[in-house]
């Protein structure tokens, strides 16, 4: 058993807390889920439940391989999800065709206790741009059906993608109506820009569903309320339509906070690392991602590289794990001095540099960032005095924010697009160096999706719509209904539709197309369609 009471002793021995020294524990901590694996593993378990209850789910997929996931977890809500300290032999299979008649992979892999009976099995060898379909068995047990693909070769350009990407899903807020038509839609991809969990207990009697167990701070809380999300049917379902690429924001740790920094002052940093070394391990056993994103302690790199051949590059970054803390309190404010100074990041310098490389040497027509917080220099109008940026977004690292966009057109990087989530309302911004100097070029666009669910029901415009739009001649488009957003790219033509759901509050909701906006490939800029 690791030792944390001696790891918190040494912490707090230096003068405060060295935050250094505490991440030199990382190798320690990150052996933990491997530590005791076992050599053997019940190969004839018998289970009362069934032990797929969370369904199976694939990610991270390359023109061969592809990543694909599930938990053993019988009693999803019950300590270890209802599975004893014993390790289990669980086989999987990949077949070219749902009837599994032709099977081109399978194996025997162990879910362990370690890892909360999750197995992230890395299927190599396959096909480039194929369909493929996959199950998993554990003694009699049998999973699910899931389909998955793999990419094109990257020499390769494909005539058409079609993907989603979501966000914010907050499971007492409202249903997850919107998966029901996504899994209706056959799209080769889907992204979650974060927010896949909420962190709290439940506060309120009239939730549309409550919170199971306490806010969530141990390795066995943050489990148990990813198993309570997954187990939702429509999600479960969504992810065994098609692989997913997954990247977090906050509330998959602690809302609003900014690497080692918690947005309450009065808590311990030590203990809140330890909380984040549980929220990433328990992120990692529940997402189907590859082993290089196994959490090292409380660090875990999730910025990571995907191409669909030579139509789309896409870069999926990380802005919670290694940015400073919110200037101004982390309220909205005029872009002042504490906004504009140099050290202020959301990437840190490392994710930054790995950015521009990629950028540089991406033969994609498309580049595409999938990240978290809007980039557009929205300003909103107060009562008194100037208008004011969120500090949260992109305005608080307003020079970061500029210089990666100044980057973007110095460099000549072909057609790029940001992708975002975070604020539960949907948005269409042209972005300049400068969105504040509207006379200056258009570098890039930036697509918003709305929530999943958090905030309930929303509303087709926000309070203040007009005056918002008025003042930020960037927003091509903005709704506060929930939804998602539904891409389809070819070499010529980005196509984006803004689909919503009339009501999240109870089932038999309807999705239906907002709004659909183009952007045509070496023009940027989005217009309607």
């Amino acid at each position: 058993m690791f030792d944390y009471k001696r790891l918190q002793d040494a912490v707090r021995s230096e003068n405060g807390v060295s935050r250094r020294l505490f991440l030199s524990y990382g190798a320690a901590l990150s052996a933990i889920p491997l530590m005791g694996r076992a050599s053997w593993a019940d190969p004839s378990p018998v289970f009362q439940k069934d032990p797929f209850s969370l369904g199976v789910a694939s990610g991270d997929p390359d023109s061969s391989s592809v990543v694909l996931w599930t938990r053993l977890a019988p009693e999803p809500l019950a300590p270890h999800g209802g599975m004893g300290p014993q390790a289990v032999a669980v086989t999987w299979e990949v077949a070219d065709n749902e009837r599994f008649t032709k099977l081109v992979a399978s194996g025997t892999a162990q879910a362990t206790p370690q890892l909360g009976h999750t197995l992230h099995v890395e299927v190599k060898g396959l096909k480039p741009d194929r369909w493929y379909w996959y199950r998993f068995q554990a003694g009699d047990a049998k999973s699910p059906v899931g389909r998955t693909r793999t990419m094109p070769l990257e020499s390769e350009l494909p005539d058409q993608l079609k993907f989603a990407f979501a966000s914010c899903q907050h499971y007492e807020s409202g249903l997850f109506t919107a998966y029901e038509q996504m899994a209706q839609d056959d799209v080769d991809l889907v992204f979650h820009l974060g927010d896949y969990i909420y962190e709290k207990e439940n506060r309120k009697k009239n939730t549309v569903r409550a919170h199971f167990g306490p806010e969530i701070e141990t390795l066995e809380h943050y489990r148990t309320r990813h198993s309570q999300y997954r187990s939702d049917p429509l999600l479960h379902g969504m992810h065994a339509k098609c692989p997913w690429i997954v990247t977090w924001d906050d509330h998959e740790f602690d809302n609003n906070c900014a690497n080692d920094i918690s947005e309450e002052s009065q808590v311990d940093p030590v203990e809140f690392l330890l909380r984040r070394a549980n929220a990433y391990q328990a992120y990692y056993e529940m997402m189907p991602l590859r082993a290089g994103s196994l959490p090292q302690g409380p660090h875990m790199q999730l910025y990571r590289q995907a191409a669909f051949g030579r139509l789309a590059d896409f870069f999926v970054l990380d802005t919670r794990q290694y940015r400073t803390d919110q200037p101004n309190g982390d309220k909205k404010s005029p872009i002042n001095d504490a906004a504009l100074m140099r050290k202020n990041t959301l990437l840190g310098s490392r994710q930054r540099h790995w950015l521009q490389s990629g950028l540089i040497s991406s033969d994609g027509i498309w580049n595409v960032l999938a990240q978290q917080v809007m980039m557009g220099m929205v300003g909103f109008p107060q009562k008194e005095g100037p208008v004011a940026y969120s500090m949260d977004q992109w305005p608080g690292c307003t020079y970061e924010r500029m210089g990666l966009v100044q980057f973007l057109a110095d460099r000549q990087i072909p057609n790029p697009v940001v992708l975002t989530g975070d604020i539960h309302s949907n948005w269409v911004n042209n972005l300049r160096v400068d969105d504040r100097q509207m006379e200056t070029p258009v570098i890039a666009t930036e697509f918003v999706g709305t929530s999943i669910s958090s905030g309930g029901n929303g509303a087709e415009k926000r309070k203040g719509h007009a005056e918002i739009l008025s003042n930020n001649p960037c927003i091509q488009f903005q709704n506060s209904e929930r939804g998602y957003v539904r891409c389809t790219l070819t070499p010529e033509k980005w196509t984006t539709e803004y689909m919503v759901v009339d009501d999240v509050t109870r089932p038999g909701g309807k999705v239906s197309q907002r709004a659909a906006f183009v952007v045509e490939a070496g023009q940027p800029g989005a217009h309607p369609a």
